[in-house]
């Protein structure tokens, strides 16, 4: 598929450097838009060319938009003027995203590949401020975040980001939708975050569990978590330091967390 992205700036180059494959799929767009649901405030992540952009405006309360290449923004600028002050040109993973609006809003975008994942994490850290995500990465990440305990992709971002939201795979989309066209396919997914829920235990420590029981998967709990309590604690005496971290629902993790706190 060939489509042209110019401006008065010149050719919006996709760059490998930004991990960069802009959509040219109006019909896809369309469709990763119409799953937003919650649409009072959003701010779009690299928008690029503005593939979204123009589903999203007239179709949100409040639109803005963060761009980290310098083409895009100009291109963003000259196209979709009516954003004006809306266009952020910046590094979404460096910016205080408690600054971009007043109370919650919602996040949309077509992820670079090569930080999607850390686009996640960034997500949970602002959570009490973002309800809704929607957003199209590889499928393969896709698969992972939306994979049951027992599967084999069952992982860290499995169950930290589960913890908070529900995660929906929505659709599949093929390689040749995009400029460039990637490697692997992509998927849409939404999290929608769980109101009024608490894991019941310390957060930090919660993360710790996760963390360190993944970091080493292979390994029983017994194994794995021998370096997480300082007081007396027989793992013998608990079926669960016999299972491998996969084999944890996130209600087990809680307790798991809840058990090793007593030994601090």
């Amino acid at each position: 598929m060939k489509k042209n992205f110019t401006s008065d700036s010149g050719y919006v180059r996709p760059k490998k450097s930004l991990g960069q494959h802009f959509l040219a799929d109006d019909n896809i767009a369309q469709k990763i838009v119409n799953s937003l649901t919650v649409r009072h405030q959003v701010l779009e992540v690299g928008p690029g060319t503005g593939v979204l952009t123009k589903f999203l405006l007239g179709n949100v309360q409040q639109l803005k938009v963060i761009e980290i290449d310098r083409q895009s923004v100009a291109y963003l600028r000259e196209h979709y003027a009516s954003l004006g002050d809306n266009i952020l040109e910046g590094d979404f993973l460096k910016t205080d995203l408690s600054t971009i609006f007043p109370g919650e809003y919602s996040i949309i975008g077509n992820f670079p590949y090569n930080i999607s994942s850390q686009i996640l994490f960034r997500v949970l850290e602002y959570r009490s401020q973002i309800p809704q995500v929607v957003g199209m990465i590889q499928k393969e990440v896709a698969e992972r975040l939306a994979a049951p305990p027992g599967n084999k992709t069952y992982g860290i971002m499995t169950v930290l980001l589960g913890a908070f939201y529900e995660i929906e795979y929505l659709f599949t989309v093929n390689e040749n939708v995009f400029v460039p066209p990637p490697r692997v396919k992509s998927a849409v997914i939404r999290l929608q975050r769980k109101e009024h829920f608490s894991l019941g235990v310390d957060e930090k420590k919660f993360f710790e569990v996760v963390k360190t029981a993944f970091n080493q998967r292979r390994k029983t709990l017994r194994n794995s978590l021998r370096g997480l309590w300082t007081g007396h604690l027989d793992a013998a005496e608990y079926d669960i330091f016999d299972k491998r971290p996969e084999q944890l629902n996130l209600q087990e993790f809680i307790e798991l967390t809840r058990l090793l706190a007593k030994t601090v």
